[in-house]
């Protein structure tokens, strides 16, 4: 037989442009919804501004993140980057870095989320009740993570989707009604309504929730086409960042303008201003018919909290990846990346993370939280630019599907002018908020240091210089590739297995002695990276690939493959064809989810039939795990299979 090692061993990349895009912008959109109100009580009349110098450097730092991760498409965004510019110290240096923004996402999102649902009940707007709700948010989702509850992708696109279209349209409606240029200069004085420091100060607070391009590199591992859909995605979310920060706050500050030194937008609800729910307050202020009003209002505030819900929990898994990364290199302890022994999610490390970021938000202090959040995307945007420009220098001849545009030759070496101008717009930034705000320069500083403490405690315990990279080593899976083209394709998902579906397979390989071929699909939780460790899953399908091999001799291969919920149907039909297969023989789940009858996986396969396709009826008992020889007798109760 011929031998074939499948290509897709432990990694499936099915992410396009569109999954990519809607990631990102559910991060980046977000944070409109605090930000308005973060920045506006900082620049006043210069918010307009803010937003259009945040979004320049923003464009730059997302050119840096395309050429990056096209250059080298694994996850770790810019920690991976400075670990192939420089080495290890910096990688974690940049990486715990990381991990704050993280945390401060996850802090910032959940403690406004009680405020836009304060449009049905006005406590939860105010002190204590907002902080008792966003840290119960915080805990909700940190044992939903645990649990391992996934996701829907699907969900997540519709939702950010419905966010940038409800934006789009508040921005019409303010063109339309209230924006006025006059207003917008009239307002301004800069050195009093805003003072300098404070205009300086806003513009890495309009950054707050750039981190979404961070999220795109942190799911280059499983982008189709990465080459292309990676660029294309983040061009679009530049596009999208460019169509609401630039006319948004302008409308804003319009319908809420600048009197006697202050804007209704950085007031409090004390206050009478609307600094906690900024949109809500615009879509207040807009004019619109009575009629409208209300519908408008409770439609943006639910949207607005459901958005700031999606992002505290991106900022949990965000955490879990991070953390199982480090861990894979050596740079955290092995205990903070452990899974657990059930639900297969890095527990410790989730359960850690969300009680730091529940102690952030008891002050109930929402600008200090925004400060402290750029403290961290501002370190981590700036070792990305540096690193992309000493890549250029190191390595000039590697292949880049993607070069950041506007290049210099100095030397002999071409010098990306984005990443310089990226570079130099968040490092000053970086400096501005950490030396004009002596609350971030404290606890940026403590955070760091403990950081590097524990990393150079760490890694003298295990034997480690600070600058070698030491990754943990998975052993490869000792199981047979060797399969025959035009075989017949057995399918296993998540460990059920069904010995009459391998004994069916035998009969139709029968006839013209085709090989089978074992495909099992070990589906890995949202939160923990798709080449996580499984042991125990991996286990089980070596056990279900020598069951089968038991039952039908040596013409029996197999491999597993990692798969994200919701995508193995998609890896088995790619499989079929990749191995010309004559026939696909698979059970229905036992357990039926909504009106399916065989399940989205089966349905998947049904729906795109790249050969014969036999089902197996359901078993009347449990399928084994395990299999063994004595496997192969039919279970009692169970019906001949059914071809499709």
């Amino acid at each position: 037989m011929a031998e074939r090692r499948p290509k897709h061993q432990g990694l499936e990349r099915v992410l396009g442009t569109g999954a990519l895009f809607s990631t990102a912008y559910g991060n980046v959109g977000s944070s409109i919804y605090y930000a308005l109100g973060l920045v506006a009580a900082l620049a006043l009349g210069l918010t307009p501004v803010v937003f259009l110098i945040a979004g320049l450097i923003f464009a730059a730092t997302a050119a840096t993140y395309a050429e990056g991760t096209t250059m080298y498409p694994e996850a770790g965004g810019a920690s991976s980057f400075a670990r192939r510019a420089f080495n290890e110290f910096w990688s974690f240096f940049t990486a715990w870095g990381q991990m704050l923004t993280y945390i401060i996402t996850v802090s910032i999102s959940a403690f406004f989320v009680p405020h836009y649902l304060g449009v049905f009940w006005e406590p939860l707007g105010e002190s204590p009740a907002d902080i008792i709700f966003g840290i119960g948010v915080v805990i909700v989702l940190a044992i939903i993570n645990v649990v391992g509850v996934k996701e829907s992708a699907g969900i997540n696109i519709f939702l950010a989707l419905a966010d940038f279209l409800t934006q789009i349209l508040l921005v019409g409606l303010g063109l339309a009604l209230v924006l006025s240029p006059e207003t917008l200069v009239s307002q301004v004085d800069l050195g009093t309504a805003p003072t300098v420091q404070d205009f300086l100060i806003a513009i890495p607070v309009g950054m707050v929730a750039y981190t979404g391009i961070e999220t795109v590199s942190n799911l280059a591992e499983e982008a189709r086409d990465f080459e292309r859909t990676i660029p294309r995605g983040i061009g679009w979310v530049v596009a999208a960042v460019a169509a609401i920060y630039v006319f948004l706050p302008a409308i804003a500050l319009s319908a809420l303008p600048v009197i006697d030194g202050d804007t209704k937008l950085g007031l409090t609800k004390e206050e009478g201003g609307f600094a906690d729910d900024p949109v809500l307050g615009v879509v207040q202020n807009l004019d619109l018919p009575s009629w409208l009003a209300t519908p408008a209002e409770i439609y943006v505030g639910v949207l607005a909290a459901t958005i700031l819900f999606i992002a505290t929990n991106a900022g949990l898994i965000g955490v879990s990846r991070l953390t199982y990364s480090m861990g894979e290199h050596r740079q955290l302890p092995e205990g903070l990346r452990r899974l657990h022994p059930r639900f297969r999610t890095p527990h410790i490390a989730i359960l850690a993370f969300a009680l730091i970021a529940c102690l952030a938000i008891v002050p109930g202090q929402a600008d200090f939280l925004g400060t402290i959040y750029a403290f961290g995307a501002m370190l981590g945007f700036t070792m990305a630019h540096v690193s992309l420009i000493r890549l250029r220098l190191l390595e000039p001849d590697r292949p880049r599907p993607y070069r950041v545009p506007g290049n210099l030759r100095i030397a002999g070496h071409s010098i990306p002018l984005m990443a310089v101008f990226g570079g130099l717009g968040t490092g000053i930034a970086f400096v501005v908020v950490t030396v004009l705000d002596v609350r971030v320069l404290i606890s940026g500083a403590v955070w760091m240091v403990l950081g590097v403490a524990g990393y150079v405690l760490y890694r003298r315990n295990q034997g480690l210089s600070l600058t070698q990279t030491a990754k943990i080593v998975t052993p490869k899976p000792v199981v047979e590739h060797e399969v025959e083209y035009e075989s017949v394709l057995v399918v296993v998902e998540d460990e059920a297995y069904h010995p009459e579906d391998v004994a069916t397979a035998i009969k139709l390989a029968a006839a013209r002695r085709r090989g089978i071929h074992v495909l099992v699909t070990l589906t890995v939780p949202a939160n923990v990276p798709i080449d996580a460790e499984l042991p125990d899953e991996e286990a089980e399908a070596r056990r279900t690939i020598r069951a089968a091999r038991a039952v039908g001799g040596r013409r029996v291969t197999g491999h597993w493959e990692k798969v994200r919920r919701g995508e193995a149907g998609r890896r088995i039909v790619a499989e079929a064809r990749e191995i010309r297969a004559k026939a696909i023989v698979m059970s229905p789940p036992q357990r039926r989810t909504g009106r399916s009858m065989f399940g989205p996986t089966l349905e998947y396969v049904l729906a795109e039939r790249p050969c014969r396709v036999i089902i197996e009826s359901p078993p009347a008992e449990p399928p084994r795990r395990n299999g063994g020889p004595n496997g192969a007798q039919r279970a009692p109760g169970r019906a001949a299979p059914a071809e499709r």
